[in-house]
């Protein structure tokens, strides 16, 4: 598909849901109880575009603007979330930031193999003490020369576990936070699986253990101080806008199947969907859905018109969809009953999908303070040109 550069948005998406309905779904359970994504999968959404649907044709992407790219997302991501993960991760928190902040040379080494799938990436940002604050990141770096000295643990990273390299952020004595790009085969760097999980079971988590790791000056990302300020900011918001369609599209597949499972299944000689309450729990979730995926698409379209306001919609997004694909998941897991609680159904790896969801690039609380912000700044002008209208008047 890479060498298709005439092919429409709309048949880009069209196609995935049919490749996401062929060669990932049936896939899904076995992957979730694995832990591992296969690497044939990989692989084969490496040939058709899908590691770098949002970046450049140059550099082997397929071009989606902002919404297209969501809609893409939505349907790998009701597919398998792990596989959407690995979207998440490569499209949006690394390559978004790379093509953005990257040099012509990292840009031009990197991503065609990123688009691939020859190189993947992982973003280090957390650590053991170091989650939501993460300006307050302990891996440390000092300047020796021409190199950089690393020395730190990250954790809970996506994909650390079968990476390439990661970018990892660090602080120096100072305070100062610069991301370098760290290459797997440096002597030094060592990683360490995290089995284990509640959900994102085939993201391929692994703590990452640095001791003295030398790095040249070339594979700083942007700006030596500019870690945090650029680098961070623009990974997590790309990253943010990735998993609100994230939990749209469980959501959607959640609702999909509460349906299907409601018109199949008979209680006391009737279908489930015949029932008063089990009607009010599919109301209410096409409801949700309806609304987590309005909000996405109006983050998109100021995302693609480069609205000042677009991060904090797309913050505003993620939280909601983040609750819903919970609420919706959980509504789900009822409506099977004892068949919701055990693998065989889908309704239990989307509850576990969905929590996941809450947490990652940002949690629901933060989301919370840094919409609460926005909410200040944007109704409290609102009300003062009310008021001052009003006296004009």
């Amino acid at each position: 598909m890479i060498a298709q550069t005439c092919a429409s948005a709309a048949q880009i998406i069209e196609e995935a849901k049919i490749f996401a309905a062929r060669e990932i779904r049936p896939l899904a359970g076995e992957i979730d109880v694995t832990g591992e994504l296969p690497r044939s999968l990989i692989d084969r959404m490496g040939q058709r575009g899908y590691l770098a649907a949002s970046w450049p044709e140059e550099y082997g992407g397929l071009g989606l603007d902002p919404v297209a790219y969501g809609l893409f997302t939505e349907q790998i991501g009701k597919a398998c979330c792990n596989t959407r993960a690995l979207i998440t991760v490569q499209t949006s928190l690394l390559g978004e930031t790379m093509l953005r902040f990257g040099t012509e040379a990292q840009k031009k080494y990197w991503l065609p193999k990123m688009a691939r799938a020859e190189k993947l990436g992982a973003f280090a940002l957390s650590e053991p003490n170091v989650g939501s604050d993460a300006k307050s990141v302990q891996t440390a770096y000092r300047k020796e020369g021409s190199h950089y000295i690393l020395n730190g643990t990250k954790k809970w990273i996506s994909f650390a576990a079968i990476a390439d390299f990661f970018v990892v952020i660090a602080a120096d004595s100072g305070g100062q936070i610069t991301s370098f790009i760290v290459e797997r085969e440096r002597e030094g760097v060592h990683t360490s699986p995290m089995p284990g999980m509640l959900g994102n079971r085939a993201a391929h988590l692994a703590e990452i253990q640095l001791n003295e790791v030398k790095i040249p000056a070339e594979n700083v990302l942007g700006i030596v101080g500019g870690g945090f300020t650029y680098i961070v900011s623009t990974a997590l918001d790309h990253g943010r806008y990735s998993i609100a369609w994230a939990g749209a599209a469980i959501a959607g597949e959640a609702l999909e199947a509460m349906v299907a499972y409601s018109i199949s299944r008979s209680q006391f000689g009737e279908k489930l969907h015949q029932f008063q309450l089990v009607k009010g729990l599919i109301g209410d979730a096409v409801t949700k859905v309806h609304a987590a995926r309005t909000l996405c698409i109006a983050a998109g379209e100021m995302r693609k018109s480069g609205a000042a306001e677009a991060v904090d919609e797309t913050a505003i997004a993620k939280y909601f969809t983040s609750k819903v694909a919970v609420e919706v998941t959980n509504d789900t897991v009822q409506v099977h009953g004892g068949n919701g609680c055990r693998s065989g159904y889908p309704a239990e790896r989307l509850f576990r999908e969905a929590k996941v969801l809450e947490i990652i690039e940002g949690t629901s609380q933060i989301q919370q303070q840094v919409i609460s912000q926005y909410g200040l700044r944007k109704y409290a002008v609102k009300k003062q040109e009310e008021v001052r209208i009003g006296k004009d008047g």
